[in-house]
């Protein structure tokens, strides 16, 4: 009987131990996009008066010079 408490006891400590490792990486994670929209620098590459798309003429409109 000790010997069955002994191995439950142990695989409890290990679930809690885990669980704790997957929280603490979920917590501590810093996805690239979250890094880039902290710093700015996405906003940076496009310009807002660009259209993100190639210009077909009917998404981005051409403007012509006359």
């Amino acid at each position: 009987m000790k010997f069955e408490a002994f191995m439950l006891r142990g695989l409890f400590v290990a679930c809690l131990l885990v669980c704790g490792l997957v929280l603490g990486a979920m917590v501590n994670a810093s996805p690239e996009a979250i890094r880039l929209a902290a710093a700015g620098t996405a906003g940076q590459v496009i310009a807002p008066t660009a259209c993100a798309l190639p210009p077909d003429g009917v998404v981005c409109p051409r403007i012509s010079n006359g």
